[in-house]
């Protein structure tokens, strides 16, 4: 049976913060990492292993990734880092406080920027601050001014389909760290999610979900590691 594990970073500063990160490029926190480190030493004590593995380019994913892996003695292992995999791209609202953007647009506003599933933030400003066109890691792709949870899917699954479906098809144990959204892309496609209920779907930092499937990776089950 093909083994897919997923996890969502530890707890990253501007999670603390209460601030829209999307792809700035923030570290874990203290808690983050430990949180990434319980991760590692829940999947090792549980008996997982893994083959291959697949993360963003963003730090916060990477370092939760690593921290795990040390944990369980598989540094070693092959990783391949795309920006497919990254955080959705919350636009104008990056860097911005949750609570006061709530107080200047109105809670119905900001949840509908969120939550809804094709109703992406105002674009980010070509002069902004946290705008990522100098940004190295980024140079030959097309970068996104904002992105809804559909665009986000639109990204994530080719990607699932070209690189980590051939090699769960193949037998490889695979392990992906990466976003609450690039996650729930993955998870909504997985586990057959609709449209509207993927709004509400909250994923917790540093959390391993288990995923069992079958030979045509169909899920058979999904839980989380903690709970089992």
């Amino acid at each position: 049976m093909p083994t897919l594990v997923l996890i969502r970073h530890g707890q990253s500063a501007w999670n603390l913060e209460n601030r829209f990160t999307g792809w700035w490029d923030v570290d874990v926190t203290e808690k983050g990492a430990g949180e990434a480190r319980a991760a590692g030493q829940l999947m090792k004590a549980k008996g997982l292993d893994f083959d291959q593995c697949f993360t963003s380019l963003q730090t916060r994913a990477i370092k939760t990734l690593n921290l795990a892996l040390e944990e369980m003695g598989r540094l070693w292992l092959p990783v391949e880092k795309d920006w497919r995999l990254n955080e959705r791209h919350y636009g104008g609202l990056t860097g911005l406080d949750k609570a006061e953007t709530a107080a200047r647009h109105g809670d119905e506003q900001v949840h509908v920027w969120r939550r809804s599933f094709d109703i992406p933030p105002p674009p980010m400003e070509a002069d902004s601050p946290f705008a990522m066109t100098q940004d190295r890691r980024y140079a030959g792709i097309s970068i996104p001014a904002t992105e809804s949870l559909k665009d986000t899917i639109a990204r994530v699954l080719p990607y699932w389909d070209a690189r980590i479906v051939p090699e769960l098809k193949s037998g490889k144990r695979v392990l992906i760290s990466a976003h609450g959204n690039s996650l729930r892309a993955l998870v909504k496609h997985l586990s057959g999610i609709s449209d509207a209920e993927i709004a509400s779907l909250e994923i917790p930092t540093g959390q391993p979900i288990v995923y069992e499937l079958d030979g045509d990776l169909k899920a058979l089950d999904r839980y989380y590691l903690s709970e089992r």
